[in-house]
C-alpha cells in the first residue's frame, strides 16, 4: 500500500466483491477518482492504460489525467475495436506497446473501455510478467454489470469465442455512468441483455418489476441508472463468491450463452454480444418450456422483456448444423455433451447435460 489517497471524491455506491481471497471493491463514482483509487492500492511508479483509440482524447482523459496526478507515469496501449481484434495476435500488440516502457511487478494494467478492452486487458495483466494487478474501468453497461467483475478474461479462436483465458480478479472496478451517455442506443440494449439474466436466474421479484425500470434506464435517469447497476452488480458479485472459477453455479451466468456464443460466431460477429445472449435467452426458454420447467406464459414474460429492451427475439435463420457444430466445441462441454443452463421458473436457474440433439435444434429454429 502507498501514502494517504488524494482526489478521491465519495463514491455513491460501494460494492465488496469477496472471490476466493481476492476482495477487492466496485465503486460507482467519477473517472476523476480513479488516480486516488489506485494510489491507495499501489505504490508503483508504472501505470499502463489500455483502451480503445476512439476513448483516449474523450473518454478515457479524465482517467488518464487523474492518474498523472497521482504520481503515476501512465503508458497508453491501445486495442482496435471489434471482435476480430480479440486476438492472440493483439495481446501480442499490446506486449510491443507495453515492454519498451519497463514494466515490473508493481505495474498496474488500467482496462478503460466496453468488455473486449476488459477481456484482453485483464489477459494481459494476467500474463504480463506472471501477472500483475489489473483496474477495471468499464465504459459500456454490459462491461459495467458483467465483464468487468469475476475476474474472467481471454480472447477468441477462430473456433470459438473466450476459448482462450485465465481467471484474474481485479483489484478495484471503478464505474462512472456518465460513460454511457457516449454510447448508441444499440449498446445500452445489448447490456441489458445480461441484466434480463441476471434476474431471470436469481431475482424473479424484481424481474417482475423490471419493465417500468428499463424506461427509466433506457433515458438514462442517473440515480435509476445507478441503482439499477448496482443491483446487478450485487448479483454477480454473490455468484462469483460462491463459485469464482465456475466449478457449479457460476455456470448459471451462461444462461443464453452457449446457444448465444455459438450464434456470434456463426453470425461473424455481425451481431452484438448482448443481442445474441437475447436470442440465446429465447432459445434456453424454449428448451426450458418444452422440458415443463416454465410455463407458456413465463417463456412470453421473457420474450416481451427482451422486446421492450429493444432486443431481437426472432427473424434469425442460422445454419442449424453449423450452430451445434460451434455448440460442440463450446469450452463448458464435458465428455462430449453440450451442457446448458436452464431455467426452473423465473429466478431459478439449473444445468442440465441431457437435452436430445433434437431439441437442442427446435430451439434453435425458435428464433426464426
Amino acid at each position: 500500500m502507498s501514502t494517504t489517497p488524494t482526489n478521491i471524491a465519495p463514491d455513491k455506491i460501494t460494492i465488496p466483491v469477496h472471490a476466493d481471497g481476492h476482495d477487492y471493491d466496485v465503486h460507482i463514482t467519477r473517472m476523476e477518482s480513479l488516480g486516488g483509487h489506485v494510489r491507495a492500492m499501489s505504490d508503483s511508479p508504472l501505470v499502463v492504460v489500455i483502451t480503445n483509440p476512439q476513448l483516449v482524447a474523450h473518454v478515457a482523459a479524465p482517467a488518464i489525467e487523474s492518474l498523472k496526478a497521482a504520481g503515476f507515469r501512465v503508458v497508453v496501449a491501445t486495442l482496435e475495436p471489434g471482435e476480430a481484434n480479440k486476438s492472440l495476435a493483439s495481446v501480442g500488440s499490446l506486449f510491443d506497446q507495453i515492454f519498451p516502457h519497463r514494466p515490473e511487478r508493481s505495474t498496474v494494467v488500467v482496462a478503460i473501455g466496453g468488455g473486449i478492452v476488459t477481456d484482453v486487458a485483464g489477459f494481459v495483466a494476467a500474463t504480463l510478467l506472471r501477472g500483475v494487478r489489473l483496474v477495471s474501468v468499464p465504459t459500456t453497461l454490459l462491461a459495467m454489470v458483467d465483464s468487468s467483475v469475476g475476474g474472467k478474461t481471454g480472447v477468441n479462436h477462430s473456433t470459438g469465442k473466450n476459448l482462450i483465458g485465465s481467471f484474474h480478479q481485479p483489484g478495484m472496478v471503478l464505474i462512472d455512468v456518465r460513460t454511457l451517455r457516449t454510447l448508441p442506443a444499440r449498446e445500452i440494449s445489448a447490456g441489458l441483455a445480461e441484466c434480463v439474466k441476471h434476474d431471470l436466474i436469481r431475482d424473479a421479484e424484481h424481474f417482475a418489476r423490471l419493465l417500468p425500470i428499463l424506461s427509466a434506464v433506457q433515458v438514462q435517469s442517473a440515480d435509476v441508472l445507478e441503482e439499477f447497476i448496482a443491483h446487478n452488480v450485487r448479483i454477480k458479485a454473490k455468484v462469483v463468491e460462491e463459485d469464482p472459477t465456475e466449478e457449479g453455479v457460476r455456470a448459471h451466468l451462461n444462461l443464453g450463452h452457449t446457444f448465444g456464443h455459438a450464434y456470434e460466431t456463426v453470425s461473424n460477429y455481425a451481431m452484438l454480444h448482448g443481442e445474441c445472449v437475447s436470442l440465446g435467452i429465447i432459445s434456453s426458454a424454449h428448451v426450458s418450456r418444452e422440458l415443463g420447467l416454465i410455463s407458456a406464459d413465463e417463456a412470453s414474460q421473457i420474450s416481451r422483456t427482451l422486446r421492450a429492451c429493444m432486443l431481437p427475439t426472432s427473424g434469425m435463420a442460422f445454419d442449424v448444423d453449423r450452430v451445434m457444430e460451434v455448440m460442440r466445441n463450446d469450452k463448458k462441454v464435458r465428455q462430449g455433451k453440450i451442457r446448458l443452463v436452464l431455467l426452473d421458473g423465473i429466478g431459478k436457474a439449473v444445468v442440465r447435460d441431457d437435452v436430445s440433439d433434437s431439441l437442442v435444434r427446435s430451439a434453435i429454429e425458435s428464433i426464426r
